[in-house]
């Protein structure tokens, strides 16, 4: 069981273990954060206004920059990302690259291309550890994490099926991505407030 995040879930809900398609049967579109950890129903509170300002940030950045160059498209939470019958996740933003894109329906059937989570005080673990090591695992190829109070922006790139880290970039510096070469990140003007 997932202890770094609350479970929110409803009662008659959080004691069972659930499959996705029996969740989507019996609980209604949400935009509440909702996940599904070994079947285990996740339900977090909605974002601090910072959290969504960084998302909102990233999201413009890498829909720029995909959208000019016609590679794929970008997702903004909340969309499920199905990686198997009781893990679900809903990364910040999603990219899913052109080659891929029948993946992209209702939902996301399977992983996307590159995952970005920005850190919370009640994420950070899961975000670093259990997300890191599910994305490794189904095949995220690259997974960005983005930390509002070190202020760090780092990239994890699977290489024969395993992360290395691509780097960790500060204020002053440019985050890089090796899946989308030559996109890159201004790390000081990702958390500098308008």
């Amino acid at each position: 069981m997932i202890t770094s995040t609350p479970n929110l879930a409803p009662k008659k809900w959080a004691r069972r273990r659930w499959t996705y398609e029996e969740l989507c049967a019996v609980m209604p579109e949400t935009n509440r954060p909702t996940e599904l950890w070994d079947g285990e129903l996740i339900m977090s509170p909605s974002p601090f206004f910072g959290h969504q300002e960084l998302v909102a940030r990233i999201y413009k950045l890498l829909d720029t920059w995909v959208t000019r160059r016609r590679l794929g498209k970008v997702i903004v939470s909340p969309l499920d990302m199905i990686l198997a019958p009781r893990r679900v996740t809903q990364p910040d933003v999603m990219v899913v690259l052109r080659d891929r894109l029948g993946v992209l329906r209702d939902r996301l059937h399977g992983p996307a291309d590159l995952a970005v989570e920005i850190l919370s005080p009640h994420s950070r673990r899961r975000d670093r550890l259990d997300k890191r090591d599910l994305y490794e695992q189904h095949g995220v190829r690259e997974y960005w994490l983005i930390d509002p109070e070190a202020q760090t922006v780092e990239v994890l790139h699977l290489e024969s099926g395993e992360y290395t880290l691509v780097g960790r970039w500060r204020p002053g510096e440019a985050a890089k991505s090796r899946l989308l070469k030559g996109f890159r990140v201004d790390v000081g003007g990702l958390f500098t407030a308008d």
